[in-house]
């Protein structure tokens, strides 16, 4: 039987998510956006409620959630705001490689410290010719004895700047291709790694982006997930989990962006009735809501899956993809119910829609997302 409502511990939870996003992130998000100052107070009391860090195993401290439980976090934290959203979540995408293939003792050393205190890691792949194209990584490692040496520059890695520790994907073998690629925990406090300047990019601002080089940066064998050659593996693994969590930010998102939009029509008047009463705008309306509603269904189909140990590749693909196209496409229908006064900075729909645009380019573009899906869908053929 087929039954799509949550459990009771669920509702609570989403709920617990909700009045946290309400009360602490979206009275300063605004003030986020403006000065790109790091939310370090909000994230405080996410981590003391719980809402940071949530997929860590109980043996390591962790409230060892699922992927469905951490998508509902996930919305409701991007309803509030995606760039206080992205800076909770970014710890979530550079712990999934420990969870999926760490040892005993990286997960107790790492995962465990995480879980003591309010501290932040990040996900050191891309570079900067280096994206989606996660095949053309130069980052190199040279084991020397029992250590090794890192050298190259990775870009736009979120949580850099406040980064405890980085997962970082570089060669081992530059004639392997994909296989020749290893996955190492690298202290931020590494003689020889330098973290540069804070980006100020078009939305999302209140997240922590930077590049990070590595010169002669040693790295104990101890340190290295698995064995040499598996870290594409690893790293193309922890997005069966992440992905459907970006996707619920998106979510989030575009519901934040519908309601001002249902909103401010039902508000603004023009020929003597307000503009929800008009057939152009409340299809539009109709439009998103449908949207928004399909997008999160597949982000949970995408979960739910993870959670039951079912191959979920393609339909974490499908959920990124429908729903950081949802999100972008309803922020920018928000601004046309607005108006010329969504195009303001005075009123919410523009940060939206700025803020939205990303949720097509990180943690794969959209058109990734398709590459992805036609790929699954060749190996699979016309079964789910």
């Amino acid at each position: 039987m087929v039954d799509f409502r949550l459990t009771q511990e669920q509702e609570q939870l989403r709920q617990l998510a909700r009045d946290f996003a309400e009360k602490e992130i979206r009275p300063v998000a605004a003030h986020h956006d403006h000065t790109g100052e790091w939310p370090g107070k909000v994230l405080q009391k996410a981590w003391e409620l719980g809402l940071m860090n949530t997929h860590i195993p109980e043996a390591y401290g962790g409230l060892g959630l699922g992927a469905l439980d951490g998508s509902l976090i996930a919305e409701q934290n991007a309803w509030g705001c995606t760039g206080i959203g992205t800076a909770i979540e970014a710890n979530t995408l550079a712990e999934g490689p420990l969870i999926v293939a760490g040892n005993e003792a990286q997960k107790k050393k790492y995962l465990g410290r995480m879980s003591d205190e309010c501290l932040f890691a990040a996900y050191g792949v891309t570079e900067p010719n280096a994206g989606s194209d996660v095949a053309n990584v130069k980052t190199t490692a040279v084991r020397k004895g029992d250590v090794y040496v890192i050298n190259g520059a990775k870009m736009w890695i979120t949580n850099a700047g406040k980064a405890n520790w980085f997962f970082v994907l570089a060669r081992t073998d530059l004639e392997a291709g994909n296989r020749g690629m290893t996955g190492f925990i690298v202290d931020a406090d590494s003689p020889g790694l330098t973290v540069g300047k804070k980006e100020w990019n078009m939305g999302q601002r209140a997240s922590d982006t930077r590049g990070v080089e590595f010169v002669d940066v040693e790295v104990p064998v101890e340190n290295r997930l698995g064995e040499e050659g598996e870290g594409f593996k690893i790293a193309m693994k922890a997005f069966d989990l992440t992905r459907p969590l970006v996707a619920s930010g998106a979510v989030g998102l575009a519901q934040a962006a519908f309601e001002h939009a249902f909103e401010y029509a039902q508000e603004r008047k023009t020929f003597g009735k307000p503009i929800y009463a008009h057939q152009a705008i409340s299809f539009m309306i109709a439009d998103m809501a449908t949207d928004i509603e399909a997008a999160r269904l597949l982000v949970q189909q995408a979960a739910w899956m993870h959670d039951q140990g079912i191959r979920n590749t393609k339909f974490a693909s499908m959920a990124k993809r429908f729903a950081a196209d949802t999100a972008h496409r309803v922020a920018s229908d928000a601004v046309q119910v607005f108006g010329g006064n969504g195009f303001n900075t005075e009123y919410p729909v523009e940060k939206l829609l700025r803020d939205s645009k990303i949720f097509q380019i990180y943690e794969g573009t959209s058109q990734i997302q398709r590459l992805i899906i036609s790929r699954e869908l060749m190996r699979t053929g016309l079964r789910r």
